[in-house]
């Protein structure tokens, strides 16, 4: 589970664009929190610092401690927006986290020990992912960071669904069934590229050495007439 992160936010007294935009001329990202029944919140929180913890990776699946003028309230991220040119965070939204409510999160899943699976060290065979993400409606405090698959003794032809994968009891969105990953054959294909590509190179090359050996020709020439 991701550890608790504190983040540091002052209120705001004004929305809209213009509030906004004023906001983000001070170094501040305009944000709010909502839910847990309460009328929703509207906070600056710090420019560098939330793109730090936005790039970092699994912003949205961390818990938060905001303080705002020293009243503290946990969160966590349900949404946040990017400017397309630069990348830089534009707004924040927070959901208030209480006692019993669970999220729903799309939690990463990792393959390991590839290295280990006959079917790709031995074989020559490709991992197809279908899921890089799993969807969990999960308590906050038992969020986790990702969800681990060992690829050891796999083989061409194994499939790896929902099932198969150690998740916290009741709290996958999605089928069973549902397939994960799966071991694919070695493609035909790839070596008919490979070779088109070398016939291709040979025969550039052998254009190449007539191209050169017809101009050091007409060289010769032209020297033998002067």
């Amino acid at each position: 589970m991701s550890a608790t992160k504190t983040l540091e936010a002052v209120a705001r007294d004004r929305v809209g664009k213009g509030a906004a935009r004023a906001v983000r001329r001070q170094g501040q990202i305009p944000a709010v929190i909502y839910g847990g029944n309460q009328a929703p919140e509207a906070i600056a929180v710090d420019l560098i610092r939330t793109r730090t913890l936005i790039y970092a990776g699994g912003f949205k699946t961390t818990l938060f401690d905001i303080t705002v003028g020293g009243k503290k309230t946990r969160a966590i991220p349900r949404d946040y927006q990017l400017d397309p040119v630069t990348g830089a965070p534009l707004h924040v939204d927070f959901l208030r986290v209480v006692a019993g409510q669970t999220v729903t999160v799309d939690v990463p899943v990792h393959f390991v020990n590839e290295d280990k699976a006959p079917g790709i060290k031995q074989k020559g065979g490709t991992l197809n992912v279908a899921l890089h993400t799993v969807s969990l409606d999960v308590a906050p405090d038992q969020i986790p960071d990702a969800i681990e698959v060992d690829l050891t003794g796999r083989e061409i032809g194994d499939v790896i669904h929902a099932s198969d994968l150690r998740l916290p009891a009741g709290t996958y969105t999605g089928e069973p069934t549902d397939t994960v990953a799966n071991l694919l054959p070695p493609t035909v294909l790839g070596a008919e590229v490979e070779a088109e590509e070398a016939a291709i190179a040979e025969a550039q090359a052998a254009e190449s050495a007539d191209e050169k050996a017809d101009a050091e020709g007409t060289s010769e020439k032209n020297e033998t007439e002067a």
